[in-house]
């Protein structure tokens, strides 16, 4: 009777499920794969790390991480306590700047130093290093590639990933980083870039500007002076005329909160009242952008609100320097 009987039913244990020990088994299975392959990982990140130091090894390295470093855990603790390693970058970085001006750039030298810079980013980003990257000021570093001017791809390259790491930096709210970067002059290195760079480098250095007028200190910093706001206020003046051309819908999310925060300052309030780009105000110009973004369209509504008179009592009541402000608005411009 038993050999007639289905396979399904003389082989299988009760109830048509595995074994309580062969579940046991597979588990155990999969987590000691699991934990040899977090071990051939991180032998393999070790190993390349090791050969950043080695100059004949360096770029190869360079480019196996960069590709690499969302699989590596922990891999800016390992690049900033391991020998030597950063000092490499740094000196991949500064080994370039002879080539910046006059420009002479080769997208090769290009690409490695921005595989440099995407490790610097991984750093940047890691919350065991992100001071100890400050308190170097490696930021300092990337700042003549946000100096150049050049528009060929392999400066545009170098300027968007110098930008990723700053933006790493500001991503996560933190008044000492926002410090920092006050205190090295970002703001007119951001603002060359709004100025003239691809859309994707201008979209990341106004959300640069963005986070630091967001903290306190930035929006302090920024409304100052008469000169610093109204810096700014060109930049993205000109900004907005450009997307009525040619429009793009991230960029102008950037720009419409930065100007928001900035009404949210009495005395930059006030003289946004006069040179607030006339687009914005129109709900015609961008309302294609708009359509598929609440976010975005309930920030200008509040702009439009606060420019009109929502905020002009407390602007008058704070209402020393405002004179001045608006005195220098032309000259700045």
């Amino acid at each position: 009777m038993m050999a007639n009987q289905p396979q399904s039913l003389s082989m299988n244990p009760p109830f048509g499920g595995p074994s309580a020990s062969a579940s046991a088994g597979a588990a155990a299975a999969a987590a000691a794969a699991q934990v040899n392959n977090k071990d051939r990982k991180l032998a393999s990140a070790e190993q390349l790390v090791l050969e950043l130091c080695n100059p004949d090894l360096r770029e190869n390295a360079l480019l196996d991480l960069s590709k690499k470093r969302e699989i590596f855990q922990d891999l800016a603790p390992l690049l900033w306590n391991s020998f030597g390693t950063v000092a490499a970058l740094l000196q991949e970085i500064v080994s370039i700047y002879p080539v910046l001006s006059p420009p002479n750039l080769t997208a090769a030298a290009s690409n490695r130093v921005c595989n440099a810079l995407a490790l610097l980013q991984c750093v940047a980003s890691h919350p065991d290093t992100r001071t100890l990257f400050l308190n170097a000021h490696i930021p300092l570093y990337l700042y003549p590639f946000l100096n150049t001017t050049s528009k060929t791809r392999p400066f545009e390259y170098l300027r968007l990933t110098s930008l990723g790491v700053i933006g790493a930096l500001v991503k996560v709210d933190d008044t000492e980083v926002i410090s920092f970067l006050l205190s090295t002059e970002i703001i007119p290195l951001c603002l060359r870039t709004m100025e003239m760079g691809s859309e994707l480098s201008k979209t990341v250095a106004t959300f640069i500007v963005q986070k630091i007028l967001l903290d306190d200190i930035g929006l302090h910093y920024i409304c100052a002076t008469a000169e610093r706001f109204f810096a700014v206020g060109r930049v993205l003046g000109t900004m907005v005329a450009s997307l009525a051309e040619q429009p793009s819908s991230r960029l102008l999310k950037h720009i419409i909160r930065c100007y928001l925060r900035l009404s949210d300052n009495p005395r930059a309030c006030e003289a946004l009242r006069n040179c607030l780009p006339d687009m914005l105000r129109d709900p015609t110009t961008f309302s294609a952008c708009l359509r598929e973004d609440p976010t975005t369209k309930r920030w200008l509504q509040q702009l439009i609100h606060n420019v009109s008179g929502g905020s002009r009592v407390a602007a008058l009541q704070a209402g020393a320097g405002l004179d001045h402000m608006l005195a220098n608005q032309t000259r700045v411009i």
